[in-house]
């Protein structure tokens, strides 16, 4: 029984990676490529990244981004109605806004920004929008 807890658990989806380090550096080496100013939805994220990830996924590992020296923009990754759904999960419960808002991105009275006017895709992406998921780390 404590070898079990030992042991990275998976997800019972058989198409989704374990949940190794492996999984969560590629999200993470993604959105540390986001520019300043600019944005991705958890959604595209998931799609860049190919199989194995979905948007609730990638909303879990921003959650839990880890604080190292990397300094990873967790708040760049906003859900796809331009929204943030981090409220209630930070301190204070507007950080994500205000980090936003900081770096010029502006949100309306109900606390949404045009998304496509922020919205950035790898170019790498952009470029052979196929059904070639997940060639960005092959």
């Amino acid at each position: 029984m404590a070898d079990r807890k030992n042991k990275l658990i998976s997800n019972t989806v058989k198409t989704r990676p374990r949940d190794e380090p492996s999984f969560r550096e590629r999200a993470y080496e993604l959105v540390l490529r986001i520019p300043r100013g600019r944005l991705m939805t958890y959604g595209l994220v998931a799609r860049v990244l190919g199989e194995g990830y979905d948007a609730r996924a990638i909303g879990n590992l921003m959650y839990a981004t880890p604080k190292d020296d990397r300094a990873i923009p967790w708040h760049r990754v906003i859900n796809s109605q331009g929204g943030l759904s981090t409220t209630g999960l930070t301190v204070p419960p507007d950080l994500q806004q205000r980090l936003l808002e900081a770096e010029g991105i502006t949100f309306n009275d109900k606390g949404k920004c045009k998304l496509e006017a922020y919205l950035w895709t790898p170019p790498e992406y952009a470029e052979g929008k196929d059904e070639n998921q997940g060639a960005l780390f092959s």
